[in-house]
């Protein structure tokens, strides 16, 4: 997607990195970075901020540590050139003092762009701070989902970013929509003129979209408490996928005008009501740590969800996503709906498994159609087949860095909006209190048998596999 061209923003001349000794900042920030720096596109001071009393050095041997777990290339002279690029800000986030010092080590630096890998119940805290101490002035905030708990929460984090920062200057990262496999979605619908006629509620049956991970909460019970598997994955992650799925075609290129049509799916999406959720937790959820011994958070939800356009109503969505599943991987997989005429007796009869549409977006990317061809001999009797159309190609870019670099050159393309956000939100909203009881479910089996009913008439789910 192109940036705005009518609003050119100057690059970032920093980066702040709040959490920076945290997990996220070690798993995926750190590494993005140092692959941003070896790529030409970091130069500028990376200053970390977090409340671990450490040194410089400790912090400089924490990205060195981060950097080689991720099998990146650390070649010394690159790694030398990285990590000299870092500076460490020790303070309470509460504490003003803690800021003033961070102005200090700014320096020169006018145009910060702020990173909050923080847990979001500091959010607030950390804008105010920034806006308190004069820190928000040509500069950009990139806020971690999720954004909010729910609607009101949602909108009351908004008021605060929006006393501080421009709706321009803020970006809500959503590490999935930096996966090149996502924004290929977006491309394959549009560049392609065969699939215009058959995209809509006459020829599509339905469409499920599955995201799978083979583990568990990994210690992070903590976090999971206050969240569950519908808030941390299915609000954004999914929605954002069913949008790029659903969307009519954008006026231009222009990422104003492809989300103005994302923001109209999610205000079509009917709100969710109880009969549309199934809930799992795997066995042995409630032994994590940090985990109540009476926990009713899921770790599994299964969705059915309506889009009231003219384009898909009446045409079921069904969204799934799991820890402690078989398999880690992420699809969507589009059913067409079967010949109106069984002219063979091996045809598939409505329910079945026809012809269909998949696409894999991670572990790594595909995108196949299944037909049916004749097998070889006299009678007409055939079987379906998958013809692939692409796979992943080599030297994809991470989506951390892809993201990390849109939003230090202010490039919005690839960052939800707050009105998106909000309207996302007002569909899951009438189910995050009101909803069944978590079900129990094996670890590494597909989810409660609740799930398999709630799509049963649809062809059942199909089992991606990593």
């Amino acid at each position: 997607m192109a940036p705005d061209l009518t609003h050119p923003a100057a690059p970032c001349d920093a980066l702040v990195l709040f959490g920076a000794t945290g997990d996220l900042a070690h798993k995926k920030v750190l590494p993005a970075l140092y692959a941003m720096h070896q790529h030409g596109t970091l130069t500028v001071p990376v200053i970390g901020v977090a409340s671990s009393p450490w040194t410089l050095e400790q912090l400089r041997a924490h990205a060195k540590n981060s950097i080689e777990e991720s099998g990146a290339d650390g070649h010394p002279d690159r790694l030398d050139s990285f990590l000299s690029l870092l500076r460490y800000v020790s303070g309470d986030y509460q504490d003003s003092a803690t800021f003033e010092v961070l102005k200090q080590a700014l320096g020169t630096a006018r145009r910060p762009a702020h990173y909050l890998a923080i847990p979001p119940a500091l959010f607030p805290t950390v804008i105010r701070g920034l806006g308190a101490t004069a820190l928000a002035a040509d500069a950009r905030v990139i806020v971690e989902k999720p954004f909010g708990r729910d609607l009101a929460s949602a909108r009351a984090l908004n008021r605060v970013a929006l006393e501080v920062f421009p709706e321009s200057a803020i970006f809500r990262i959503d590490h999935f929509l930096g996966k090149e496999a996502i924004m290929n979605l977006l491309y394959f619908r549009f560049a392609n003129s065969f699939l215009e006629p058959i995209w809509n509620r006459n020829h599509v049956a339905s469409v499920q979209i599955t995201l799978a991970e083979q583990f568990g909460v990994q210690g992070r019970g903590s976090f999971y408490e206050t969240a569950g598997c519908l808030r941390d994955v299915v609000q954004n992650h999914l929605f954002q996928i069913v949008a790029l799925l659903a969307m009519e075609p954008p006026a231009g290129r222009h990422f104003s005008a492809v989300d103005a049509e994302k923001l109209k799916v999610f205000h079509a999406m009917r709100p969710l009501c109880s009969s549309d959720l199934v809930r799992g937790q795997y066995a042995g959820y409630r032994r994590e740590p940090q985990v109540s011994d009476c926990s009713e958070v899921e770790t599994y939800c299964a969705l059915r969800l309506h889009i009231d356009s003219w384009r898909w109503s009446g045409v079921p969505w069904y969204l799934r996503a799991g820890k402690c599943l078989p398999a880690t991987a992420c699809e969507v997989l589009v059913r067409l709906e079967s010949p109106p005429l069984r002219l063979f007796a091996d045809a598939v009869a409505p329910g079945e498994e026809g012809n269909y549409l998949r696409f894999r977006l991670s572990p790594h990317s595909l995108i196949a159609l299944a037909a049916r061809v004749k097998q070889a001999g006299k009678a007409f009797v055939g079987e379906q087949h998958e013809l692939v159309l692409i796979e992943e190609e080599a030297g994809e870019q991470a989506p951390y860095e892809r993201l990390l670099t849109d939003a230090m050159g202010g490039d919005p393309a690839l960052f939800a909006r707050e009105d998106a956000v909000e309207a996302a939100w007002r569909v899951v909203d009438p189910v995050l209190i009101a909803h069944a009881p978590a079900l129990p479910y094996a670890p590494g089996s597909w989810g409660p048998p609740a799930a398999d009913a709630l799509i049963a008439e649809h062809g059942g789910w199909h089992n991606a596999m990593g």
